[in-house]
This record gives C-alpha cells, structure tokens and sequence, in this order.
C-alpha cells in the first residue's frame, strides 16, 4: 500500500501501468495484456508445432459443454492450457455456421443472406488441417472444397487478405466486449479478447496493425470467454456453444 493519500491522478497513472507492463506474466505462458489505442486486450499466441489445438462443443453423451467448468481436465491425455468460445450459436447451443470436429461435420457452410453478426457479409471460417490453420471468406472456403479436422464458421470477418472488412465504420458507437482470432500464418494462430468494450473497427485494426494478421475472423460478442488454467482465469459469463481449446503436444 502506499503510504498517506494518494490522488486520482497518481491511481489513473499506476492502473495504466499495470495495463501496460504488469499483467503479461499474469496473463500466463500463452498470453500477455496489451494496450491498443487506449483499450486493454489480453491476446494469446499459439505455435501449433508446439501445442494441439482443437474444436470441442459435446460431451461422450451427446450434451452441450456449455461451460469450461463442465470440461474435462484432459483430452486425451493431454492437459488443456487455454479454452475460449468459437462462434455463434442458437438457443440449444448448437452451432448456426459450419462446424466441423475431428473431421466430422455437424453443422453445414452457411451462405445465404440474414440478419445479426454472423450475416455481416464477408463472414469467414476458422479452420484447422493437419497442424496447419487459416482463416478464410466463407465462399472461397466453400471453392476450395476441402474437408478439414476442425472448422467453424462466425461472421463478421474483421481483417480479409490484409484488408478491413468495409463494412466496419470507425465511427460506431457499438462498443462490446467481443473475441476473434488470426492467423499469422500456417503455424501461428492469434487469439484475442477485449477487457473493455470496443467496436468493431478497432476489434479489427487491432489484429491488423497490431497483431500482424493479414485475415481475423470475429467470434462472438458480449459473451466473450476466455479459460487459462495457469493462472485460474474462468469466465463463465453465460451458456455457450463451440469452445477452442489450446493442448499441451502439437498435432
């Protein structure tokens, strides 16, 4: 504690501090705090030569996870370093986009025209082939007609072949707690969540200027979580869909 008082001016200086050199050893091994343009971010990076990552949505009898709380503490032998929600979902927290886990299709690829986040055309898919990750416009993937271990399909994407999505305004007084991830390349996934509330331009120019992705798709909005064991961080601020989750070996 600080001795005497102490004025606004000198806790404003100290909280900023903390956002700023602090907190990345509290965010553990695979994430550090960072601050873009004045708001707090905490952003994980994973090297996908060195851990396994995977979408899980059900459990052995057929029921929503719903929660970090209700997962496992391995998967397949293998500890869970990071957990975070991977995209949108109806009322029985069934994915409403391509889902596919383990190489099995659950979901389809969703193109049609519809109102909400996810419709915010380009909308895009997260993707995952044989240790290898991408992100891609929803069509193109559809193109492409692959068949990956993992997908799942969000919209709106926030960062298209380096480019912001063009229907993201600077302006926009839609400020919310939201979650995305990149691609920095084949190897690097990018996984970010806002500790304050944001729009979505600046959600994206983040994983543009910031974090050096040249495609990010948004993951979801309000009920943004994120789990990292290491340091006992669970937020568990409502039921939700399909989790990405972040293992101890690589592919």
């Amino acid at each position: 504690m600080f001795p005497g008082r102490v004025s606004r001016r000198t806790l404003a200086f100290f909280t900023l501090l903390l956002l700023m050199v602090g907190p990345r050893a509290f965010a553990g091994e695979l994430c550090e705090r960072l601050v873009f343009e004045g708001a707090p971010f905490t952003v994980c990076t994973v090297d996908l030569r060195q851990h396994d990552m995977r979408l899980v949505w059900q459990d052995d009898d057929g029921r929503p996870y719903a929660s970090f709380r209700n997962l496992p503490r391995e998967l397949n032998g293998q500890t869970i370093r990071l957990g975070m929600n991977a995209g949108m979902f109806n009322a029985n927290l069934a994915p409403i986009g391509l889902y596919i886990e383990n190489g099995e299709e659950y979901q389809r690829l969703i193109t049609t025209d519809g109102p909400g986040n996810f419709h915010l055309k380009p909308n895009g898919v997260f993707h995952l082939t044989e240790g290898r990750a991408a992100v891609t416009e929803s069509e193109a993937f559809r193109q492409q007609e692959v068949t990956p271990d993992y997908a799942t399909q969000s919209g709106p994407m926030l960062v298209i072949d380096g480019e912001l999505h063009p229907g993201l305004l600077p302006e926009s007084l839609s400020l919310k707690r939201r979650n995305g991830v990149g691609v920095r390349d084949p190897h690097t996934v990018v996984l970010a969540i806002t500790e304050q509330p944001v729009n979505f331009h600046t959600f994206a120019r983040l994983f543009r200027d910031e974090l050096a992705c040249d495609n990010a798709l948004f993951l979801d909005g309000s009920m943004s979580s994120l789990f990292l064991p290491e340091t006992g961080r669970l937020d568990a601020l409502r039921p939700m869909g399909p989790m990405l989750l972040v293992l101890d070996e690589a592919y």
